[in-house]
């Protein structure tokens, strides 16, 4: 038994005149993926065994449908090209393959079911359409290792992706529930959302490895669609006759740790590298100490003194802060330019070889004077010089430094380049 392809005539302004029976796909939506033939006109035939397509029926096959001819279970013949087929129970099954070529057939012919008298023969259809809009959300922070923060950052992504049946054959035997005559993407996709956000996870992981910036996942949707093919396409088109054809990532969002430590980063980075970003900071915070000193009631007017001793110094010290290059340069510009204002004597130092000095080299031996140890404040308020705390013993917090990169640090070892401390 099987269909042949019936001429256009057969089919035209004379179907009326047939004793012909007429089948064609049920309800099929862009979010349907399998549904029974229905009878669109019975004709006179009212001699015909129920549940069985008569012999001569006509079946009418539409663009981008796949259409079977099942006899108790079995799958006897197909068609994946549209137009009209004639069932003929005399015949061989004619295996039209259509767009997939001789591996539909390669198909068939292994998962063959053969086929029989007919006892309860019935028409069906799959969508092979682009089943679009399927949505999904990560459960749980995916981890992301960032070459550029070089830190191991979480995020959730949230969007939607699409599918498309590849073996029409496949798909029926593995993926479509037994005795369902209609089956949404929804009712399936449960079954398979978990082995999606695991190959999710891994292409993410993979756009990790390959060293993409995590700022830049949201708009990598097409490396992201082919990194998932990649990992899903050997078990869901070989083993389900599926396949994932694109991913559309709607939002990224952070854990709250790897968005303060991304915050963090890059304000240190705007900082370190433009000159007018810090001056704007610093006229911030002064503007801010203003405002603190007026509503301090007990002292605003030393307050007031202090800030206008600071915007002097700060005015005489950014004036050549356009030439430095590093934060440590400027810091050292910064104490000179207090030292200038304030008017302060320079302070003597003892050289190794007994001869107190004044200037920057040893009068005596002419070694140069020891650089000065900057001052910290303990959280017990102890002013101190040495690695620890004279008046509570707790260590000096670690100093930072900036890189030839640029990179802001406090370990011996640039967080960006991997540079030692200099």
């Amino acid at each position: 038994m099987g269909i042949i392809r019936a001429l256009g005539q057969a089919v035209g302004g004379g179907l009326a005149d047939q004793w012909l029976e007429t089948y064609e796909a049920d309800d099929m939506g862009e979010r349907t993926v399998f549904t029974n033939g229905v009878l669109i006109r019975k004709g006179q035939n009212t001699k015909g065994t129920s549940d069985t397509v008569s012999n001569g029926s006509i079946i009418h096959v539409y663009d981008n449908q796949f259409m079977m001819l099942v006899d108790g279970g079995k799958v006897v013949d197909y068609t994946a090209e549209p137009g009209y087929y004639k069932v003929d129970n005399s015949s061989m099954p004619s295996l039209f393959n259509g767009q997939f070529g001789d591996s539909l057939k390669e198909t068939f012919n292994r998962i063959r079911f053969g086929g029989g008298t007919p006892t309860r023969q019935r028409v069906f259809f799959l969508n092979l359409q682009e089943i679009k809009g399927i949505k999904f959300g990560t459960r749980n922070p995916i981890n992301y290792f960032d070459s550029f923060y070089n830190a191991e950052l979480f995020l959730r992504a949230h969007g939607t992706y699409s599918v498309k049946i590849v073996n029409p054959l496949q798909f029926y035997a593995e993926v479509v529930p037994r005795n369902q005559d209609h089956v949404e993407i929804e009712s399936i996709n449960e079954q398979y959302i978990s082995e999606f956000l695991e190959a999710l996870q891994s292409a993410i992981n993979q756009m990790s490895a390959d060293g993409t910036r995590i700022s830049y996942v949201t708009s990598k949707a097409r490396e992201l669609g082919k990194y998932m093919a990649d990992i899903l396409d050997s078990d869901w088109s070989q083993m389900r006759g599926m396949e994932i054809q694109s991913v559309g990532i709607a939002s990224v969002s952070y854990d709250e740790e790897s968005q303060k430590l991304i915050n963090m980063r890059n304000e240190g980075a705007m900082l370190g590298s433009d000159f007018n970003v810090m001056r704007g900071m610093a006229m911030k915070n002064i503007t801010e100490g203003i405002r603190d000193a007026g509503s301090n009631a007990g002292g605003a007017m030393n307050g007031f003194m202090g800030v206008g001793l600071g915007m002097n110094a700060m005015n005489n010290t950014l004036a050549g802060l356009g030439a430095l290059q590093t934060p440590n340069d400027m810091g050292q510009a910064a104490q000179a330019g207090a030292a200038q204002q304030t008017g302060a004597p320079q302070a003597g130092w003892t050289c190794e070889c007994g001869t107190v000095n004044t200037g920057k080299f040893c009068s005596n031996c002419g070694k140069p004077a020891p650089a000065p140890k900057a001052e910290w404040t303990c959280e017990c308020g102890q002013v101190n010089t040495g690695k620890f705390c004279s008046n509570c013993g707790k260590p000096a917090p670690a100093q930072e430094w900036t890189c030839e990169c640029g990179t802001v640090n406090t370990g011996k070892f640039c967080s960006n380049c991997g540079k030692a401390r200099v």
